[in-house]
């Protein structure tokens, strides 16, 4: 049944042992707190970067002079690098660890920032939109991942759900602050949350399951007592994670290949398909597009953008029909923030084995940055054919992600990440 486990996998001892510990695995020090706040402000650069777009369409095509076409393809082509990203994200986390590959993702974030903010041709503004791209392909992968393996089960849901709070602040700062200041004061104020992190990678730890995966068990004894505090019993936890961990080590190293095996082919089906749904359910034609879409229904694009802000953390509604198509877009923005826009990253960091989690989640991460670049490029097309038609193939594709959520998608709250791997089976006791 969803959200329980299959205790067939469990070894008798595991139920009573983890019964004695339930109290002290909820425990919130200030060095998870910090660790993740410094992990989400990866998260606000994310949101930044899709957020950007939107408010200065309308500045930025008049001031370079760009034809639909090329600001769809400025829009656009933040997906393209995101989606390269992506592809090297898995790999580049294993390889190097989840600290590191977010140094490393920011690094091209700070240098596609700063060549938006030189740009005064097109051909620039699509270099530095790239580069920024590419480092958030990295960080949508690498940041929930990493949230995930530092955080006790108890709490791994709320923290992981910070993510997609942060990318909301970041879209909405952006929405905000393009309302009224120019886009290149905008692509340097981009710069700020990149920074921030950059600095705090130096003081947080790193994962205690990717030290665990690479054999440094002295520095994830370290690292999982500095996460739950100098006073916290860490003995059933870190046994826990040892004993799944050497199991795994009898396993080959995953590889893109692997993830074919029928043993894995749930939890690809359910990670690829929630990432299909979440962004053929137009949210990146609105996010990138939505000043357009606000002037196009007879509003001012800063008011529109304004609601937009609002609408992140709390949803209006307006019983006027006139404000049927505003009121719309801004339930759709809210709902997606609730739902679909982060829950499908928190899912991809859960289900898969950390021999596996590399390749798996490079490949739902690249296929999440395919459907966002489809959606991001054609939406402008689509509004000239048939705005109504547009959205109406979004509607259907909402329905659809209600069924297969339904059906498919199991329940991970209250359960470890070994436990949740256990049911499903990849590694039997």
């Amino acid at each position: 049944m969803k959200g329980e486990i299959d205790e067939a996998n469990l070894a008798p001892e595991t139920s009573l042992i983890e019964k004695e510990n339930q109290d002290s695995s909820a425990t919130t020090t200030t060095t998870l707190l910090l660790t993740t706040f410094v992990a989400v402000s990866g998260s606000f650069v994310f949101g930044s970067a899709i957020g950007y777009s939107s408010p200065v369409q309308s500045d930025l095509t008049k001031d370079l002079n760009l034809s639909v076409a090329e600001y769809s393809l400025f829009g656009s082509i933040l997906t393209i690098g995101a989606m390269i990203g992506a592809a090297m994200s898995g790999r580049i986390a294993d390889l190097i660890g989840r600290r590191a590959t977010m140094g490393f993702s920011e690094m091209f974030c700070i240098l596609g920032w700063l060549t938006i903010y030189l740009s005064k041709v097109a051909v620039w503004l699509d270099v530095g939109r790239f580069l920024v791209g590419y480092g958030m392909g990295v960080l949508s992968f690498v940041v929930p991942v990493y949230i995930a393996e530092i955080t006790p089960k108890d709490l791994r849901g709320g923290f992981t759900t910070v993510h997609q709070l942060m990318i909301c602040l970041g879209v909405s700062v952006a929405y905000l602050l393009g309302s009224f200041i120019g886009w290149r004061i905008l692509a340097l104020i981009g710069l700020v949350p990149c920074v921030i992190q950059m600095m705090g990678l130096f003081i947080i730890p790193e994962s205690p399951r990717w030290l665990a995966k690479v054999g440094r068990w002295e520095e994830f004894e370290i690292a999982l007592q500095r996460l739950r505090g100098e006073s916290a019993d860490i003995s059933y936890e870190s046994n826990e994670i040892k004993d799944y961990t050497q199991r795994l080590t009898n396993l080959s190293e995953g590889s893109i290949l692997d993830l074919f095996q029928p043993k894995y082919a749930k939890s690809l089906f359910v990670g690829v398909g929630l990432m299909v749904l979440q962004q053929f359910g137009g949210v990146n034609g609105i996010a990138f597009y939505s000043s357009s879409i606000f002037e196009s229904a007879g509003f001012s694009s800063k008011i529109g953008m304004i609601a937009m802000v609002v609408v992140q953390f709390v949803k209006l509604l307006s019983g006027d029909a006139s404000y049927l198509a505003l009121a719309g877009v801004l339930v759709y923005t809210g709902s997606f923030s609730l739902g679909m826009g982060g829950i499908p990253w928190v899912i991809m960091s859960e289900i898969f084995p950390i021999d596996i989690k590399g390749p798996a989640g490079s490949l739902v991460t690249v296929v999440s940055w395919v459907g966002s670049w489809i959606i991001s490029f054609t939406f402008n097309f689509l509004m000239n054919w048939n705005p109504a038609g547009t959205f109406y193939v979004f509607a259907s594709v909402c329905g659809a992600t209600v069924i297969f959520v339904a059906k498919l998608v199991p329940e991970t709250i209250g359960r470890t990440l070994e436990e949740i791997q256990y049911s499903i089976g990849y590694v039997e006791l």
